[in-house]
């Protein structure tokens, strides 16, 4: 299958030492995408990508949880809350490249085209990318039965299973609106595979180059439909947008103060300070909603004994893990649910540190003596992880006095992902943000279905745990689901599957002349609205 990328190349953005132009916006990332197709992701950097190319039927507002009307301009839900219908928005028009015109404007065929290619495995487009729509198989699938189109701009979602939060699930990225015409248009030439690799959509930047681990160029889509639709806030304020892929937080620091990108993401915690002490450099943070944590493989020896699982969490000392990790960005963690949402359980508290009881228990395990293991540390900077490898560090020492011998491991961001999802890891950190401001975003991923899914990294499956997350995604009442959650979310800490790290904070270094940017923790960041002050 042919992997080329056709794009065509745009004005030429520079990059180098200097100030960027005043219609160039240089953000400086801290990773390439696993994928620019989000709906083949889980990771925030494809969701940002997607955020600046495509639209959903809904949206989240920039900054916040409310949802808005996007692609479907309204909706209505039945009675058993079995069907949505959704109203089209009229005369949202498409971007085009080089191979591809678009003849028409959006409509039902483009949102039938988009969910059936991920819920019908017969689709000619199902195997397209690899066939693995990892959000769409955990949060949605399950309760969908089909999407069919009523006219040219109506649209109905039948479920098998009233699902509560189905409307807040489809503001997220992977549920982005692809082009039915332009996937037609490269099945016919034989490129199938560019509907994923050079992808459009109906958003405010249009993609226009992709250079792995170097930079991704957008230009600004004159014909977005918000900026006189009801969302202009999305709108392109600057011509050109372009992400630096930096991996490391002290050289994108070092390209903020020097002008060479103006918002640099995920920064070092120990910067923070001089971040602020910079001139012409503001620091905006904002509570998140996240979740890291470190894995152990509940399907494999010595981690199929809670014991086992139980010991390693009680050696490690974490209030002076994250002391060290976060630096003022984090405070030690054990719910699964954030408490920058509702639903966490506060009654669930970190195991106190204490080698002399992880040393008993692992000789009640049988293994008094200890045993060697890989410990998988996160590559990049995020902000539920700020330094994955000084972390992993901490972990190996501690591990060490109760004789438990621990090799880090660590990968390329992509390829991280790629292996770990691939149950390549017996001990390994991941985590996320939330998407959209319902727990069962990251709890779901932690039930026995999701084990086909490729996000039970734990390959965990408890059915008490697993009934009470189905439970809640049934009933209507908030109060009720979130007292489910509370129940799974102490079965959880109690079986080990996991070791929570941190609530976190998150950080963005923004230059002074850079206008309407808000930091976002809800899915991809948003860099439409966002001006330059000349």
């Amino acid at each position: 299958m042919s992997r080329r990328l056709l794009i065509a190349c745009g004005a030429a953005l520079a990059l180098g030492a200097g100030a960027a132009r005043a219609d160039t916006l240089v953000v400086c990332t801290e990773a390439s995408p696993d994928a620019l197709s989000s709906a083949l992701s889980t990771a925030n950097t494809s969701f940002d990508v997607s955020e600046q190319i495509s639209d959903r039927l809904v949206e989240m507002e920039i900054g916040g949880s409310a949802l808005k009307p996007a692609l479907a301009e309204s909706w209505t839900i039945s009675e058993d809350g079995l069907q949505y219908t959704f109203k089209l928005r009229h005369g949202v028009k498409w971007q085009s490249s080089a191979t591809f015109k678009p003849t028409r404007a959006l409509n039902a065929d483009d949102v039938v085209f988009s969910f059936n290619r991920m819920l019908d495995r017969a689709h000619r487009f199902n195997k397209v990318g690899g066939g693995n729509y990892p959000l769409f198989a955990a949060l949605v699938e399950p309760s969908l039965k089909a999407v069919t189109k009523v006219s040219d701009d109506t649209v109905l979602f039948e479920l098998k299973t009233p699902l509560a939060p189905l409307l807040s699930t489809l503001s997220v990225q992977p549920f982005s609106i692809q082009s039915a015409e332009y996937a037609a248009a490269m099945d016919k030439a034989g490129t199938p595979d560019q509907l994923d690799i050079a992808p459009i959509g109906t958003g405010p930047f249009q993609l226009v180059q992709y250079q792995k681990d170097s930079l991704i160029r957008f230009r600004a889509f004159k014909d977005f439909w918000g900026a006189n639709g009801g969302m202009p806030e999305r709108a392109a304020k600057v011509d050109n947008l372009v992400f630096s892929i930096t991996p490391d937080p002290s050289v994108r620091f070092a390209k903020l103060r020097a002008n060479e990108c103006q918002v640099a993401r995920y920064p070092n915690p120990a910067d923070l300070d001089a971040m602020r002490a910079t001139a012409g450099v503001t620091v905006q943070d904002s509570t998140i909603a996240s979740l890291s944590y470190l894995a152990f493989r509940n399907d494999k020896k010595p981690f199929d004994d809670k014991r086992v699982r139980e010991a390693l969490a009680t050696a490690i000392d974490l209030n002076s893990l994250v002391k060290a990790v976060y630096q003022g960005s984090g405070t030690p963690a054990a719910a699964l649910v954030s408490p920058a949402l509702w639903g966490h359980n506060d009654q669930v508290k970190p195991r106190p540190y204490d080698p002399a009881r992880a040393k008993a228990l692992l000789a009640e395990a049988g293994y008094p003596n200890g045993f060697s293991t890989d410990l998988w540390a996160i590559p990049v900077a995020r902000a539920y992880m700020p330094n994955g490898r000084r972390a992993a560090e901490m972990i190996q020492a501690d591990w060490a006095k109760i004789g438990v011998t621990a090799k880090i491991v660590t990968f390329e961001w992509g390829e991280y992902l790629r292996r770990i999802r691939n149950n390549e890891a017996d001990v390994g950190m991941l985590g996320g943000t939330w998407d959209y401001p319902d727990p069962s975003q990251q709890l779901i991923g932690f039930t026995c279905e999701a084990l086909t899914t490729g996000r039970n990294i734990p390959h965990w499956c408890n059915r008490t745990y697993s009934d009470l997350i189905q439970r809640a995604n049934i009933v209507t009442s908030q109060a009720e689901r979130a007292r489910l959650y509370q129940q799974a979310q102490q079965v959880f800490h109690d079986e080990v599957p996991a070791m929570v790290f941190a609530d976190a904070r998150a950080f963005v270094g923004v230059r002074n002349n850079v206008r309407g940017f808000k930091l976002h923790f809800l899915g991809g960041q948003p860099f439409g609205g966002v001006s330059l002050a000349q």
